[in-house]
């Protein structure tokens, strides 16, 4: 894996070797040491999730404040446009984001640690995205920042109007939201 440090440097761009020929193509998809010694810390991986979003879905921003998790994100078909925020009160990049293009073409992965919401909008007809979290997903303690949150002016390459879950339209402002200390 080429590790790529992002304009927030905790959020990390994993772009995979990739061996191909004319049979096809193999590359290791996760790797726990490397992934170690990529992103400089140990994390335990507890969850693997799996979904299926239709062109111009846009999830997010989704985070858990208490049971943070940090997400290993990737898309086995199709693209879509993959946003972290971040939510650590004390850093100097607190309310900044970092967008990129992740997809089956490019097998990029993004790390999101603990502490930053995430979203993503599918930019392809549609997109399977898979990810590995550090913890478990805690419905009760599930917060969402509103996606077009002026302060934080993300520039999500909208090709269509968004479309959202009830959730996801009840987002609320960074400026109300529950935050890390």
């Amino acid at each position: 894996m080429n590790a790529i440090l992002l304009t927030i440097p905790d959020v990390i761009l994993l772009e995979p070797k990739l061996y191909s020929d004319d049979r096809g193509f193999f590359f290791e998809s996760f790797n726990q040491r490397q992934f170690e010694l990529d992103i400089g810390q140990g994390v335990n991986f507890v969850q693997d999730n799996h979904s299926y979003s239709a062109k111009g879905v846009l999830r997010g921003l989704h985070y858990q404040v208490e049971q943070s998790q940090g997400k290993l994100v990737r898309v086995t078909s199709g693209s879509i446009f993959d946003v972290a925020v971040d939510l650590r009160r004390n850093s100097a990049t607190f309310g900044k984001w970092v967008g990129e293009i992740l997809s089956a073409e490019n097998k990029k992965q993004l790390w999101i640690p603990p502490g930053f919401a995430h979203g993503f909008y599918v930019l392809s007809d549609g997109a399977e995205c898979l990810y590995k979290t550090s913890n478990y997903y805690a419905p009760a303690h599930e917060q969402c920042i509103m996606w077009n949150d002026p302060e934080l002016n993300i520039d999500w390459q909208l090709h269509m109007q968004p479309i959202l879950s009830l959730k996801d339209q009840a987002g609320i402002s960074l400026a109300n939201a529950k935050v890390y200390e």
